[in-house]
């Protein structure tokens, strides 16, 4: 990174510390647990000559770091996986509730970015399709960062919001849904595809707060797989070329999951069977009426801290799917 030239090819140059950043991901929590641990053991030797309150006192402090510093490494170990290293595309779509439902996929979007923020991911949004009355019916972003796609998957399914509408006259208590998909950026995937005959693809005028250009011309493009009825779209881009290339690498993606899913019984139940974006199918319920709580149906782990998730602390949920996986895989 520090030879000459290095940023002549910013997007090969862009890729390389992004690498470099996936590598300090696993290489630096390592090293943080060795020379913590070194320090604990001179605290030790220092108290086996003589007890000293005060040294007694950091030890303490210092042994609940590690331990939390361990876990954290357990859970790398956990992230395994052949794609779970990867970059994602992150999709959120409306569904069963009408303005409160895309008002819930808009206050999803709102606590995924700030968890991006949180874990230094960068988020390129490439469609965002806004609701009549609120909120937004449908989003695609394509996320970057150290196991992105491993992490974010563990949010794969339907989000279920119970509160007092907003958009209720008389404040009566409604029950919204928002689906969450993710899938893997995969670069090398081998899928046998005919363009012309099994792909319907349509370009319209990008809407919404887009500037000028993206709402004069139609720019912006949707592929159909005809087959599966799968749907990619892109338009965040001024150029037409672009964005239906990026909608290609997000339909083949797509389509690899299916393929996997054939083969993998896990990813089976969680792409093929999470049904319609309604009752009896969410994975997590988000509690604002009348107590304030969240919990996950797959994995019980609960928080009344609603406020706190809804701005992106939604670690906690994704560390006890990882756990749920890996004992599932044991078994």
């Amino acid at each position: 990174m520090t030879a000459p030239g290095f940023w002549d090819d910013p997007e090969a140059a862009k890729a390389t510390v992004q690498r470099l950043k996936s590598l300090k991901a696993v290489v630096e929590p390592i090293r943080r647990v060795e020379t913590d641990a070194e320090e604990l053991s001179a605290m030790l030797e220092l108290l086996a000559e003589g007890d000293d309150a005060g040294v007694r006192a950091e030890l303490d402090r210092g042994l609940d770091k590690l331990i939390a510093e361990v876990d954290q490494v357990e859970l790398l170990a956990l992230l395994s996986a052949p794609n779970d290293h990867r970059n994602c595309y992150f999709n959120i779509q409306a569904g069963t509730g009408g303005d409160d439902a895309c008002d819930w996929a808009q206050m999803l979007l709102r606590m995924y970015i700030r968890y991006f923020e949180r874990n230094d991911y960068e988020a390129e949004e490439l469609s965002m399709r806004y609701g009549e009355g609120a909120g937004i019916q449908s989003c695609s972003f394509e996320v970057k960062g150290p196991y992105a796609f491993g992490r974010l998957s563990c949010e794969t399914g339907v989000h279920r919001l119970v509160r007092i509408s907003p958009f209720s006259a008389q404040g009566k208590r409604e029950t919204s849904f928002a689906s969450v998909d993710v899938q893997p950026i995969i670069d090398d995937i081998e899928i046998e595809l005919d363009w012309e005959k099994d792909v319907r693809e349509d370009t319209y005028r990008a809407g919404g707060k887009g500037g000028q250009h993206v709402n004069k011309t139609e720019s912006a493009v949707r592929l159909t797989h005809i087959a599966t009825g799968i749907v990619a779209q892109c338009q965040n881009e001024r150029s037409q070329h672009k964005n239906r290339a990026t909608a290609q690498k997000m339909l083949m993606s797509r389509l690899y999951l299916v393929e996997q899913a054939k083969r993998d019984a896990a990813f089976a139940k969680v792409y093929g069977e999470k049904g319609q974006i309604g009752w009896g199918n969410s994975i997590r319920s988000y509690f604002l009426y009348p107590e304030k709580r969240v919990k996950d149906a797959r994995t019980g782990e609960m928080t009344s801290n609603v406020d706190g998730v809804l701005d992106g602390d939604i670690q906690n949920f994704i560390d006890a799917e990882l756990r749920a996986r890996a004992e599932a895989r044991h078994k």
